[in-house]
């Protein structure tokens, strides 16, 4: 499993109790504190929490699969989410689990809580959905992060036509479910043409911590290009929207160094950048 790549939560100043929450129901621990930004180890994966404002609302176009080991695991974790949340498909037996139900917190974070035939590394799977101008386009995300990425496969992949479960008016073609993995970290997707009232944006993105400039640049580049857009310190959208955060592995050592004023420099130089330049940032450092 690879620990280089996390989803990243925007919170509107409530970050903490979400943490609190979701550490509480999964049995995690928050490994750093601080008032803008939370990171969750939540079985012995990575999450990051921002907050960062009202600016962004977190939906469901990228929910999280939670594969559940046992009945019991399914009824304690969904009790805890559902507590004051929404609950959009209601916990019962479906053709793809025994026991699987779609709940949105009361934070606004989407979870699929699905029970597993299967023993897994990576508990808990960003689940992507294709809506509205991307619908029909989740085999092109597949094909199109598997080549950017090293490391990367495509798993199954369940067509509507395929008839697992689609009492719905779904084109066949389409993906009903599908897992690929990107360096190692495992993403599902699905269309959907359904007209729902969201789609992707900046409160839900995937982080990926980057070992050198080379990597940075390519990543950077692979993913803005085709139509997608550069953001500032290091976000971006890719061609259907989703939101990344290309981050050096470089920022954090030079933010955090134990020369408090040389951080703060270092902070400032990266606001001012789209894509982070690690030798802008140095230079920053020593100025």
């Amino acid at each position: 499993m690879n620990h280089n790549i996390f989803p990243c939560f925007w919170f509107n100043e409530d970050g903490k109790e979400a943490a609190d929450l979701y550490c509480d129901t999964f049995g995690g621990t928050i490994t750093a504190d601080t008032p803008a930004v939370l990171n969750l180890d939540l079985f012995g994966q990575k999450f990051m929490i921002l907050n960062a404002g009202p600016q962004f609302e977190k939906n469901a176009s990228i929910s999280f699969t939670v594969l559940c080991e046992t009945e019991d695991e399914v009824t304690k974790f969904w009790t805890k989410l559902a507590e004051k949340g929404r609950v959009l498909m209601e916990l019962s037996e479906y053709p793809w689990s025994k026991k699987y139900g779609w709940v949105r917190d009361r934070f606004g974070v989407t979870w699929q809580i699905y029970l597993s035939d299967n023993k897994v590394d990576q508990r808990i799977v960003p689940t992507l959905m294709f809506i509205h101008h991307n619908n029909g386009k989740a085999l092109e995300a597949i094909n199109r992060y598997t080549d950017i990425f090293p490391n990367s496969k495509v798993g199954g992949i369940l067509k509507y036509g395929d008839g697992v479960g689609n009492e719905t008016h779904e084109i066949p073609e389409n993906v009903q479910h599908a897992d690929f993995e990107i360096n190692g970290y495992t993403i599902f997707c699905m269309d959907n043409s359904y007209d729902h009232q969201f789609d992707f944006n900046e409160g839900i993105s995937l982080v990926v911590m980057t070992d050198d400039q080379e990597e940075t640049d390519h990543l950077w580049n692979s993913l803005t290009a085709d139509g997608g857009m550069e953001s500032q310190c290091g976000w971006l959208k890719d061609k259907f929207g989703v939101s990344w955060q290309i981050v050096p592995k470089r920022l954090l050592e030079l933010m955090n160094g134990e020369d408090r004023m040389k951080g703060i420099k270092v902070m400032q130089a990266m606001m001012g950048m789209k894509k982070i330049v690690i030798k802008d940032l140095e230079n920053a450092y020593h100025s």
